[in-house]
């Protein structure tokens, strides 16, 4: 047994959490594994290391040498008879080297298709209401010719001979910890645990062929940029009997030419004339559903907001709620004016007079306490 503290040969402090305990030990394992470093020293650290490792890793002996000591651990039979299970981590530690401890699943285990992502562009009207889209995509599919088992029809693959059908082929190896089992991928068959002789001639034996497809894609109504909607089963063929990925669809909705989205709220922004704003009138508002009366009271000042409830962005969980379109007054000043409408400002103007004075707020923090911001 070593002299030296436990925690000290991992590095690490006596409050030290079940996941630093066990990083440590990987990243020193690394360092100091005889198949790695080459030093006369390292078998004896990594030995070191296994014996610290050991002890800490195990609740109760932890708890016993915290308290006692390594004199606590003698009537537990000392280090070499201790059972520790170290093949998570040697898994991690050995697979660089190309072998493990035998402790990974089979090869030929089912394994899930690949997931596929594609980006699908909308009108504004189309986010908001939802439509049905088709789009196209290329995808792996099982090839149609050999029906996946990747021989040419009329013929069939053969199990390999090398590693006895199990894709994997194993050898004892003898290290300082004990024998350890040595797995590679099968070098003839590459994993299949078949062998194809007669390859087909569509897919060379890989068993899928690359196919464009074409789908219809029903789209809620109140998505928006950014949305993703996933279509189970839509991505990547399974692996031996694994189940298909999924497509991801992300959603571009393209601007309006008079409208903008706020969550779930449609903003416009009206302009009306500067005797409508003055004198009061109803106008015709455009809406998404078609235009709606709205009356302009007398004195309507510039950045006035209205509201037409239910004139926004269903709800994407709920389609029977819907926002608010709202109202952005703007007044209109003429740019040219006729000799008539000049004079008639003219008169007004003297009527008004000719003070000014500043005002507390201007029309942008209006804007914003009216729109919270």
């Amino acid at each position: 047994m070593t002299n030296r503290d436990y925690y000290e040969v991992l590095g690490i402090g006596r409050n030290a959490s079940d996941d630093e305990i066990k990083s440590a030990f990987r990243k020193l394992a690394r360092q100091f594994h005889p198949d790695v470093n080459k030093e006369p020293d390292a078998e004896e650290k990594f030995k070191e290391l296994n014996e610290a490792y050991g002890v800490l890793s195990d609740a109760d002996k932890r708890a016993r040498y915290d308290r006692f000591g390594k004199e606590g651990l003698g009537s537990m039979g000392g280090f070499h008879d201790y059972t520790v299970d170290f093949s998570d981590v040697f898994d991690e530690l050995f697979g660089q080297f190309g072998f493990s401890t035998g402790s990974r699943r089979s090869r030929r285990t089912p394994k899930r298709g690949r997931d596929l992502q594609m980006s699908v562009v909308l009108k504004f009207e189309e986010a908001v209401f939802g439509v049905e889209k088709e789009i196209e995509f290329e995808r792996e599919e099982v090839c149609s010719r050999c029906k996946g088992s990747g021989a040419e029809p009329g013929t069939s693959p053969t199990r390999c001979s090398t590693c006895n059908g199990q894709g994997e082929v194993r050898q004892v190896r003898q290290t300082i910890l004990g024998q350890m089992m040595q797995t590679a991928v099968c070098p003839t068959c590459g994993g299949r645990g078949e062998v194809i002789s007669s390859p087909c001639h569509t897919c060379r034996g890989g068993g899928l062929e690359r196919k464009r497809v074409m789908k219809k894609v029903q789209i809620p109504p109140g998505v928006d940029s950014g949305t993703q909607i996933r279509l189970a089963g839509e991505g990547g063929p399974g692996v031996f009997g694994g189940p298909n990925g999924s497509l991801f669809l992300l959603l571009d909705v393209q601007p309006h030419q008079f409208f903008k989205r706020r969550e779930n709220d449609i903003l416009l922004n009206l302009d009306v004339n500067i005797a409508q704003a003055t004198l009061g009138a109803e106008v015709d508002v455009p809406t998404l559903d078609g235009d709606e009366k709205l009356k302009i009271p007398a004195g309507t000042q510039p950045g006035r907001v209205f509201h037409i409830k239910g004139k926004g962005v269903p709800h994407l969980r709920s389609k029977n709620h819907r926002g608010d379109e709202l109202v952005i007054i703007d007044v209109e000043i003429p740019l040219k004016l006729t000799k008539e409408q000049r004079e008639l400002f003219e008169k007004l103007g003297a009527t008004l007079g000719t003070n000014v004075k500043p005002k507390e707020k201007g029309f942008l923090d209006w804007l914003n306490e009216t729109l919270g911001g």
